[in-house]
This record gives C-alpha cells, sequence and structure tokens, in this order.
C-alpha cells in the first residue's frame, strides 16, 4: 500500500497508520513531493491546563506529527460572544494548515490522548469543514499507539511547508444562535447536547457561568459512544444515536456541547455509524450563556 491509497474520512486503527507511515517514509526517502503525504497531527489537550498538550507532545509523540493546540490553532480566542472556544479565522486556518504541510491530495491521522474528544476530532471537523475529506482520528489515540509497542519520538518534527490551504470554511454546516433560537420549539430530536448528564441537568456546572442546558435539547454525553478509548461497536452505537434523535434526518440535526471541542465527537460517532451530515452549533453552551437574554433549561 502507498500512501496514495489511504482514504480514510472517520477512523483509523494503530496497525494501519502503522503500515501507512512505513511506507510514506519509504516514498519520502525517494523524494516523493509533499502531497503524497500522510500527516500526522497530534491534538492533545487539557481544559484545565492548557500548557499540558505541547508538554506531552514534546515529551513523545508519533513520528513525523506536528502539533495542534487547541486554543491557538483550532480556536480564535479573541472573538466575544462565541463561546470559549471561538472557531478560528478561515484564512487564518488555511495558512495553518499549509505550515502543517497539508494539501488536498494529502492523508490526515488526527490523534490525542484516547477517545479523540480532546481535540482530535475538533481538528478532524475543521478540515472537514474547509472541505478536507481525507481526514481520520486515530482510534484509541496515543495510549493505544503506545499499547501496540510503536516508536515515538522527541522534539519538534520538521515538515516542508505549503501555501495556504485552498478552501474556505462551509458556513452553511455551522449553526448560529438565532437559529437555534428560531427551532427551541420544533420535536425533541433536533439538538443533540454532549455534555456530561450532571452538567445538561444543571446540578454542576465546572466552566461555565450558567448551568442547565437549551430548551428542548436531548442529552447524549460523548462518553457513551466510546469503550477503553474507542469507539464502540458500529451496529450497537448506530442503534443507540439513532433512538436519540428518532425520527428526525440526520441532515437536520444540530450536535452542541460546553465549547464546540466534544461535540465534534459526537459528530464523529455519527458519521462514522451512517448517521451523516448532522452540523454543529459551534459556540455551543458557552456562547447560549453570554447572552443573558436566551432562555435556560435545567433537570432531565
Amino acid at each position: 500500500m502507498t500512501p496514495n491509497d489511504t482514504t480514510w474520512t472517520t477512523l483509523v486503527d494503530v496497525p494501519r497508520l502503522a503500515a501507512a507511515l512505513g511506507e510514506s517514509i519509504r516514498v519520502v526517502d525517494a523524494r516523493a513531493t509533499a502531497s503524497t503525504a500522510v500527516r500526522v497531527v497530534d491534538a492533545r489537550a487539557s481544559l484545565a491546563d492548557p500548557q499540558a498538550g505541547a508538554g506531552q507532545y514534546a515529551a513523545g509523540h508519533i513520528p513525523g506529527a506536528v502539533y495542534a493546540d487547541l486554543n491557538h490553532d483550532l480556536s480564535d480566542l479573541g472573538r466575544s460572544g462565541h463561546g470559549r472556544h471561538p472557531l478560528p479565522d478561515s484564512d487564518a486556518f488555511a495558512a495553518t494548515l499549509g505550515q502543517w504541510g497539508i494539501t488536498p491530495e494529502t492523508q490526515v491521522v488526527v490523534y490525542d490522548g484516547s477517545d479523540g474528544s480532546m481535540a482530535a476530532a475538533r481538528l478532524w471537523w475543521l478540515l472537514r469543514l474547509i472541505g478536507h475529506s481525507r481526514v481520520a482520528v486515530l482510534d484509541g489515540g496515543m495510549a493505544a499507539w503506545l499499547a501496540a509497542g510503536q516508536p515515538v519520538v522527541t522534539g519538534r518534527s520538521e515538515v516542508a511547508s505549503q501555501p495556504p490551504y485552498p478552501g474556505r470554511f462551509d458556513s452553511t454546516q455551522v449553526a448560529s444562535a438565532d437559529e437555534i433560537a428560531a427551532r427551541l420549539k420544533h420535536a425533541p430530536g433536533w439538538l443533540v447536547d454532549a455534555r456530561a448528564g450532571e452538567r445538561f441537568r444543571g446540578e454542576v456546572e465546572p466552566l461555565d457561568p450558567v448551568a442547565g442546558h437549551v430548551p428542548g435539547a436531548v442529552n447524549r454525553p460523548f462518553a457513551l459512544n466510546v469503550a477503553d478509548g474507542r469507539l464502540r461497536d458500529a451496529q450497537e452505537l448506530r442503534v443507540e444515536l439513532q433512538s436519540v434523535i428518532g425520527n428526525q434526518d440526520p441532515q437536520r440535526v444540530v450536535l452542541m456541547c460546553g465549547s464546540g471541542v466534544t461535540a465534534c465527537h459526537l459528530l464523529l460517532a455519527m458519521e462514522s455509524v451512517g448517521l451523516s451530515g448532522a452540523r454543529l452549533y459551534a459556540d455551543s453552551w458557552s456562547g447560549w450563556v453570554s447572552d443573558s437574554s436566551r432562555p435556560v433549561a435545567t433537570g432531565a
């Protein structure tokens, strides 16, 4: 198999990535262009410690991986009113992809510590949002890579930079607060909140100033989609996720969470089992409560 044979769009496991990276190294040694490469991106992050991910990357990462910082590369913290992790500027993100050596022909594989929720799925979604379909999350992440006895390297990977990625974010795939407000009375199942149950019910709120959820939303904690750091059996998962959205067409479904990060993991789960086309309310709960006039619900 050569890198050009890889077309992974949701998940890839450790053996397949390891095989592709081995072939990629041999091809690159033969002076292949960057467009034939499999680009691995380390997106490890911690909400409690913004510096933790970069430290973990420096201490050991998959060979050839570049590092994506949740706050600096995958968000624009200068935007107000759009939650704790506002979307980055489309042009700035395109330039970042170029710096990572990513072109439209590149197969990208993203990983974080384990299940992809922090923040590998966020980068997976952003790449899809800008028009790049050949991107997958490493199932099991760094934990699975290490458990398989695969090698790691320290320091920073040097890659040949490319021009800015030739694309722009597809705004139609991002739901606005106005759209959420206009659909509040729609039948349940169209808006799914990926936060833990106790946060959804408003029993605790460790991160945002207001506890609770958007009225009419249903709760599907993203953690229910994984077991031992990997996505669960696809058939079982599809049945469960279908029951969450009911008779809703997946393309009419909007996903949210606290700040638009773990909702991407819920989207990844849906896409991986064939429930395709859901969109994200990227501002999510932290963006919703930035306007005190918006309604809030608590309880189940």
